[in-house]
């Protein structure tokens, strides 16, 4: 295990409920995209009318665009997390808090949607049999699935321990 990431066995609290708080988020998530997803496609059907079938050959991939512009803007913030995850208190890291850049923030879903349509029970496992609760994406990304709360807590006792043994 990597010493610069946090322990379960030393901070569990970070690691509490992970699993059944990322699956409530992606049920958020799914119906904020999916309501995003109608919308857009009401607009696109009328546009397409409007076009003379235009807009519905631009169609799929305007929403394609839209979803992946929903994970950049969102995990791409301050916040680091989706709606979802931060209604669940959840927060995407890599190691010490860095700011995620911009292919893992767009990375990280894609390797997720694959996982979910190839094998989702798969994908679940791995976070199973990870101390961390890690799933695939978050390995292949090299981040990190925590609760935000207490993660502020940890990084700033974290911070206060390394000021200390320097």
């Amino acid at each position: 295990m990597r010493s610069d990431l946090p322990d379960p066995a030393s901070a569990p609290e970070l690691f509490e409920g992970v699993l059944t708080r990322r699956v409530i988020a992606f049920v958020i998530d799914s119906a904020i995209m999916t309501a995003m997803t109608v919308a857009l496609s009401i607009v696109g059907v009328v546009a397409g009318f409007l076009t003379f079938g235009l807009a519905w050959v631009a169609l799929p991939f305007v929403i394609v665009f839209v979803l992946l512009a929903y994970y950049a803007v969102t995990l791409g913030s301050h916040a680091r997390a989706t709606i979802g995850m931060a209604a669940m208190d959840l927060v995407l890291t890599p190691t010490r808090g860095a700011p995620l850049d911009g292919w893992r923030i767009l990375i990280h879903p894609l390797v997720f949607w694959i996982t979910v349509w190839i094998a989702w029970p798969f994908s679940l496992l791995i976070a199973l049999l990870t101390p961390r609760r890690e799933m695939v994406q978050d390995l292949v990304t090299g981040t990190l699935m925590l609760r935000r709360s207490p993660m502020q807590r940890h990084w700033r006792g974290q911070a206060g321990r390394a000021g200390t043994q320097a």
